[in-house]
């Protein structure tokens, strides 16, 4: 097959030098590349609403977006300060340990392009940006200790009461307007998962990696539409709405979603 590469080279004019060729042809131990492998797969998906769909997401101009996110996040946190410290001392005055709960999330993926690939200094790849995500507890102190990295489950014994009640109305999330503003995620998006569940559902879901394409979000299109996960087919059906919001991203899709959300919120939909 001819290469798309095309080389110029002195046909051979002697018996000699087309023995030469020849020689260098039989020690060559790699074929020539003539094309070149994406990084990111663009295998096709059924979205939620029917018909596949290549998993690209849509272009959008991300420095308006960004300032729009953190616009919003500092804005949210003026107004919702006072009931964010409010909540930080009941929960100190209620159970043992911090108010505050840090994790290591999974986050946009910037190995988008070959030559990000190839530079890139991380030794091991995570699926993302490995960040710290911050929440309000509900959890004893010491409720991983013996399980390690697991989903929380419905009447989970490990939940505080308080922090049932912040579960139920996903007010825990609050404190992640600070990793909005940090860059480390916007207020819609993909949900960040922790680094070892993630290379789990990334092993069992082929999809599952594409959501690292677009920052991660507080809410999502898939938290208005889907409960918390019970199960891998669960977080099966949250990765095609997921998807599909990636497919028409914008700063007025954003929006809605955020109006979707404050009744997800306020009548405690799919929280517990």
């Amino acid at each position: 097959m001819q290469s798309h590469c095309a080389r110029t080279l002195r046909p051979p004019d002697s018996h000699s030098d087309m023995e030469a060729e020849a020689a260098f042809a039989a020690t060559a131990t790699e074929p020539f590349v003539t094309a070149y492998t994406p990084i990111l797969s663009t295998r096709p998906f059924r979205s939620p609403r029917g018909p596949a769909a290549l998993c690209m997401p849509r272009r959008r101009i991300e420095w308006a977006n960004r300032s729009l996110n953190i616009l919003i996040a500092l804005v949210a946190l003026i107004i919702l300060s006072p009931f964010m410290a409010l909540v930080g001392v009941i929960i100190k005055l209620t159970s043992p340990g911090p108010a505050i709960y840090t994790q290591q999330r999974v986050g946009v993926n910037r190995r988008r392009r070959r030559t990000h690939a190839l530079y890139d200094r991380r030794a091991a790849d995570a699926g993302g940006i490995v960040f710290t995500i911050y929440k309000f507890r509900t959890m004893r102190n010491d409720a991983e200790h013996r399980s390690g990295a697991v989903w929380a489950t419905s009447n989970d014994p490990r939940v505080t009461s308080i922090g049932r009640v912040l579960r139920q109305y996903r007010i825990d999330e609050l404190p992640q307007l600070f990793n909005v503003i940090r860059g480390d995620m916007n207020i819609v998006g993909p949900r960040p998962e922790r680094p070892t569940i993630f290379a789990d559902l990334r092993s069992q879901i082929a999809e599952y990696q594409h959501r690292q394409r677009a920052r991660p979000g507080i809410t999502g299109w898939a938290q208005v539409n889907k409960a918390y996960d019970e199960s891998i087919e669960d977080v099966r059906t949250k990765v095609r709405y997921d998807l599909e919001y990636l497919e028409r991203q914008s700063m007025a899709e954003d929006l809605r979603i955020m109006l979707r959300t404050v009744p997800v919120m306020l009548f405690r939909r799919g929280g517990w």
